[in-house]
């Protein structure tokens, strides 16, 4: 079972998010019995697709909550781990949340369950059900949030943005290839806005309108650390999301022909997109290892603005 974000478009995948889990596995033929797994077993399965080892430094990647012996026979995908998803994934009696946002990303003092963090730290213990974050580890992965979305978005030939130190050469934060044939940058920005769940915030876009685009960069969520990569990689387009007043205005000012020019997307939009790939890779990875579990991908947008106000035009 998979959703996609409730008050949003259908994700533009190559495939519907409907599609996204399978429910045959023929690599374990027919009438083979599968069993359920344990967590320790799911573990297994999200170290191999999404290594701890590719996280950043300051992040806080892995297990949070759960008991590595316990079953998992449901399994729920979603960016954040907010108090509408934890209850959306204990209501449906989920074993396991795993989100893309880690829950205890800065030290706490207390899981006190008056505030927030305590409130769902506590609510998935009495629930039973685990959680797990894929964060940086998540985006760097062969697979992972960049990929899915230089698949989506036709980009061809990608490779790392910033390569990871002791990685594969494909694995990195971000991406850059080319896109099949050239457009406008108008006419790509439209096409970037076409695949992602609908957000109050839409899409901003810098440069000029009819500017030739066909060496495409991106960074699925915050980027802004990559503006220099884009640029060294002579990107005509960065495509991101969450970009600052003052790194985007000195990105500008630094290059005479205004590129790369800029696409500034959701942050919440953007790694959603990886949700429904992440589920059917998980799926199929248990399946080849003989165990079976429900996946699905929550259909909460937890981009937190709800409407915004523009002249217009």
């Amino acid at each position: 079972m998979t959703t996609v974000p409730s008050d949003g478009r259908t994700v533009g995948m190559s495939q519907t998010p409907e599609q996204a889990v399978p429910t045959d596995h023929p690599t374990q033929g027919a009438g083979a019995a599968r069993r359920t797994p344990r967590l320790r077993d799911v573990l297994d399965v999200a170290e191999e697709l999404w290594p701890a080892g590719l996280a950043e430094d300051w992040d806080a990647v892995g297990l949070v909550a759960g008991r590595r012996d316990a079953e998992v026979r449901t399994v729920h995908f979603a960016v954040d781990p907010v108090r509408a998803v934890v209850e959306e994934a204990c209501g449906a009696g989920a074993d396991l949340l795993i989100t893309h946002h880690p829950l205890l990303l800065r030290p706490v003092n207390s899981v006190e369950a008056d505030g927030f963090k305590g409130e769902v730290v506590h609510r998935l213990i009495e629930s039973g059900c685990a959680l797990l974050t894929a964060h940086t580890n998540g985006d760097s992965a062969v697979g992972g949030v960049n990929d899915v979305l230089t698949e989506i978005l036709g980009i061809e030939d990608a490779e790392p943005l910033s390569p990871a130190p002791d990685g594969l050469g494909e694995e990195g934060l971000g991406r850059v290839g080319t896109l099949p044939q050239g457009t406008t940058l108008g006419d790509f920005a439209a096409t970037v806005f076409s695949v992602l769940p609908s957000v109050a915030g839409g899409v901003r876009v810098a440069g000029d309108r009819d500017g030739f685009v066909r060496r495409v960069a991106l960074c699925g969520g915050a980027g802004d650390g990559l503006l220099q990569a884009a640029r060294a990689a002579e990107a005509d387009v960065f495509v991101t999301a969450d970009l600052r007043h003052h790194p985007a205005s000195e990105a500008r000012e630094a290059v005479r022909d205004g590129r790369p020019y800029l696409i500034d997307v959701s942050h919440f939009a953007s790694e959603w997109l990886w949700l429904p790939a992440a589920a059917q890779a998980l799926d199929r990875a248990l399946a080849d290892r003989g165990f079976e579990a429900e996946v699905a991908v929550s259909g909460i947008n937890t981009d937190p603005w709800d409407f915004v106000i523009t002249p217009g035009r």
